[in-house]
């Protein structure tokens, strides 16, 4: 099975986009790269240089750009949590359920899932969420309003609350 990638520049940083012809596997963060996936990001170069692709690659791809630039709230490619356990897929199926400009909270999730002392423990799957904006882990704060850690930072967090309106520009 090839797996594809492509990394672009984007108004949070720059993302690398991953997957197979069928599913998005993964999307990541390249600035907060460990010191070894700095030598797979070496590697992706060398991918993009050879020009090879997929459709839906690159129809993902294209997706993040119009929802970049507000012409997208819903992304419709097929993604894969085959890599999370089960109470990482549960957490993140309730995820990927809050709608474009709308938040909730770690501890509403736990609720749902009915696991309701188990708000940090959802949280620490929400952080591992391989395939963030597909699943938009952005979307969920703090029980007390605050906006709490992020991936990519909380200045990437704020920013993508706010182009979905849910902060105040």
């Amino acid at each position: 099975m090839n797996i594809f990638r492509t990394v672009f520049d984007s108004p949070i940083g720059r993302l690398l986009l991953e997957g197979t012809c069928d599913a998005v596997t993964g999307l990541h963060f390249v600035d907060s790269f460990t010191e070894i996936e700095i030598e797979i990001e070496r590697e992706i170069k060398r991918d993009e240089v050879s020009g090879e692709s997929c459709a839906l690659i690159d129809a993902a791809h294209a997706q993040l750009a119009e929802y970049f630039e507000g012409r997208r709230t819903v992304f419709d490619v097929p993604y894969s949590l085959d890599r999370c356990g089960e109470f990482q897929r549960r957490v993140l199926a309730e995820v990927a359920a809050i709608p474009f400009g709308r938040v909730t909270s770690y501890g509403a999730i736990a609720q749902i899932i009915g696991r309701p002392a188990a708000s940090r423990a959802v949280g620490q799957a929400n952080g591992r969420n391989p395939i963030s904006l597909f699943v938009p882990c952005h979307r969920v704060i703090g029980s007390n309003g605050k906006l709490t850690g992020y991936g990519g930072g909380l200045p990437a967090k704020q920013w993508l609350l706010k182009h979905e309106g849910v902060l105040a520009l």
